[in-house]
């Protein structure tokens, strides 16, 4: 292959993102940030965490996305990226499952003094 050759499959491969796209997603992700700051202050009951974990998947979203150069990769880089994801619900099932069923155990009593 000759280099002009590899030069035009690079550049039809490579997508060359504007600067302005990337600060965008950095200023949204600082936002983000804030706003997740914000709601620990807050006092929404249960569904702190849910808030937390909601905005932190859409920050780890954003960042896979484009600071990963994922929107723009092959299918097998979806697939991985997939995987990976796939995997990480199935982990944190595990420790959900785990972290329930901490309640259906009752701690033997402590005798002091026998």
């Amino acid at each position: 292959m000759a280099n002009h050759e590899i030069a035009e499959h690079a550049a039809e491969v490579d997508h060359i993102l504007p600067r302005s796209l990337y600060f965008g997603i950095f200023g949204l992700l600082m936002v983000l940030t804030v706003i997740t700051v914000a709601a620990a202050f807050v006092d929404l009951g249960n569904m702190n965490i849910v808030v937390a974990i909601g905005i932190a998947i859409v920050k780890a979203t954003f960042v896979i996305l484009f600071f990963m150069h994922v929107k723009y990769s092959s299918k097998l880089t979806w697939v991985v990226v997939g995987a990976g994801v796939f995997w990480l619900l199935i982990l944190l099932s595990l420790l959900m499952l785990d972290y329930a069923s901490r309640g259906w155990m009752m701690a033997p009593p402590i005798v002091r003094g026998a």
